[in-house]
């Protein structure tokens, strides 16, 4: 084979990211209800913030 050297090996193409397969469970978004609502009022807090500085401008 001449072009041998042009060519990428099977394990180099397999170990690149878009080729590898996908972990069960990683891509999860499950949360509880207490981070929920963590994560609201820190929203909450942070909009009022800037809302109060939007007002005294």
């Amino acid at each position: 084979m001449a072009n041998s050297q042009n060519q990428t090996n099977k394990a180099s193409v397999q170990a690149t990211e878009l080729n590898k397969m996908p972990v069960a469970g990683e891509a999860d978004t499950e949360f509880s209800a207490e981070e929920a609502a963590e994560a609201f009022q820190n929203n909450a807090n942070a909009n009022a913030a800037q809302n109060n500085t939007n007002q005294e401008q």
